[in-house]
This record gives structure tokens, C-alpha cells and sequence, in this order.
């Protein structure tokens, strides 16, 4: 009998978000099959002026089959010393900004620790794809020169 931490681990799959969009497959003999996609993240112009945040929308997709139960997603840093905030790099340049789980941009997406959460679905659909939103915010007030700004985030799905 297989530990649960090997199965974890076993069954993880990564994927990179905001700097293209990636269709990953993993399956594992009649003990797991998962899929995870996601959309590139764009902000479009930032405007150092503006008195509003930036706000833009994206998705995950993942679909799971088996009955597979306790599916979890996590986001790390990117990068960032911290989930708050991870930074979009441009050069020297970094432009501060975060990626949350609810619309009202206040659970922070990130792997459970310092204050983030993870999305978590004890019994997903089989068989079916699921889209979850992520939900992006660019804080008001920074200064930056103009140029293109970018970070890559892992994405890890537990099943």
C-alpha cells in the first residue's frame, strides 16, 4: 500500500501562468487522470495617474476523471519574496501585483501559507471540464517606467 505523501507527490503537475497559455496532461495507470489549462494573464497599460486599480480576469481549467476527490490548486510567488505582492519584472523596473481567488480581490491565490489560500473541491465533476476564474489587481500609486512587465507563475494541481 502506497503512502498518501508518495501519492501526492506522485500525482502533482506544474504548469506556467501569465507568460503563455499551456495545455498539460498527466495520467497514471487506473490510479489518477488530471488536465490542467490555463489563459495568459494580461493587464493591458498600466497608468501611473490613474486613482483605480488595474483589474483583469483569467482562467484555469482542469478536468479529472476516476472519481478522482480533494483536488486542490495552488499558485507560488513567482518569484516574489512574498504572495504580497508578487511583482512583475521589467528589468531593474517591478511592478507590484497580485492574483486572488474571489472577485472582490481579497483571498489571496496562493499555496495556504502566510495569509493565502488555495482553491480546494472535495468532489469535482468526473469526466468534465471545471473553469475556475483567477482574478488580477495592479495597486494604484506605483511608479514605473514605461516598458513590458511579466512574471511566470507555477501552478501545482494536487488530486
Amino acid at each position: 500500500m502506497m503512502s498518501r505523501p508518495k501519492i501526492a507527490l506522485a500525482k502533482s503537475l506544474l504548469i506556467a501562468l501569465l507568460v503563455t497559455a499551456a495545455v498539460v496532461s498527466l495520467s497514471f495507470s487506473a490510479l489518477a487522470v488530471c488536465s490542467l489549462s490555463s489563459t495568459s494573464i494580461s493587464f493591458g497599460t498600466y497608468d501611473v495617474f490613474s486613482t483605480s486599480p488595474l483589474d483583469t480576469n483569467g482562467s484555469i481549467v482542469y478536468r479529472c476523471a476516476n472519481s478522482d476527490n480533494n483536488i486542490s490548486i495552488s499558485f507560488d510567488r513567482g518569484g516574489a519574496a512574498s504572495f504580497n505582492p508578487r511583482q512583475m519584472r521589467n528589468g531593474s523596473q517591478a511592478l507590484n501585483y497580485n492574483l486572488y481567488l474571489d472577485a472582490a480581490r481579497t483571498i489571496i491565490w496562493g499555496d495556504g501559507t502566510a495569509g493565502t489560500q488555495t482553491y480546494f473541491i472535495k468532489n469535482p465533476p468526473n469526466n468534465q471540464d471545471v473553469m475556475v476564474p483567477v482574478y488580477g489587481r495592479v495597486p494604484t500609486g506605483q511608479s514605473v517606467s514605461r516598458g513590458v512587465y511579466s512574471n511566470t507563475i507555477v501552478v501545482t494541481i494536487n488530486f
